[in-house]
Order: C-alpha cells, then structure tokens, then sequence
C-alpha cells in the first residue's frame, strides 16, 4: 500500500497534479482538511479498501487549507470528497464517504 500526502505549504500547479494522478494506472485522491471529522472516520475505511485491492490502486491525500485555490479549481465544494483517476483520466467522484465494501464494487469496474 502507498499512501502518501500533497499537503504541503506550497500550491499544487498543474504539472505536479497531472504527474500525481498519471503516476501509477488507478491514483485515488482524497481531498480533505485536519479539522474535518467525516474526513477522519474515512480514513481507515479507504486504507481498507486500498489494502483490498492490493496495490492496484495507490491514494493521495490533498489538504484543502493548504491549496484552497488548487481545490476550488479541481471544483472540491465538500469534504471529503473522493476522486478515482484511471491512466491520468477522472473516472468517478463522489462527496462523502461510503463503506468499504461499497467502494469496493464501485472501483472494481473500474479496475
């Protein structure tokens, strides 16, 4: 599993964005903030859904607060909100968080 984290202090630009989600075939992001509860309760629910697909699919982390124009570009209007690129391309979106299982059979026609 990697799980890894673009929430630094500096705006995510275009190129490292398009580098980020052409990374690996199946990048999920998740755009959330450390103040955000629901962000934390999904926390462990896309480590598990991760760790289900057994490192088909990598997650990146991107902090709002930190790159709020970044996130208004890419149209982030709640938190959490999830994103699913397939070879660099979004392939699904959803605001909010679902049970594994669910998120599961949601990727897996996907993958």
């Amino acid at each position: 599993m990697e799980i890894s984290s673009s929430d630094r202090k500096e705006a995510a630009t275009k190129v490292n964005f398009r580098q980020l989600i052409s990374s690996h075939p199946f990048v999920l992001i998740t755009y959330s903030a450390e103040w955000c509860e629901p962000c934390k309760w999904a926390e462990p629910i896309l480590e598990e859904v991760i760790l289900n697909f057994n490192g088909k699919i990598i997650l990146h982390k991107i902090d709002i607060d930190a790159q709020p124009a970044f996130a208004q570009e890419q149209h982030v209007l709640s938190i959490p909100t999830l994103a699913l690129f397939k070879n660099g391309e979004e392939v699904w979106r959803m605001r909010g968080f679902d049970t594994s299982q669910n998120l599961v059979r949601v990727f897996e026609k996907y993958i």
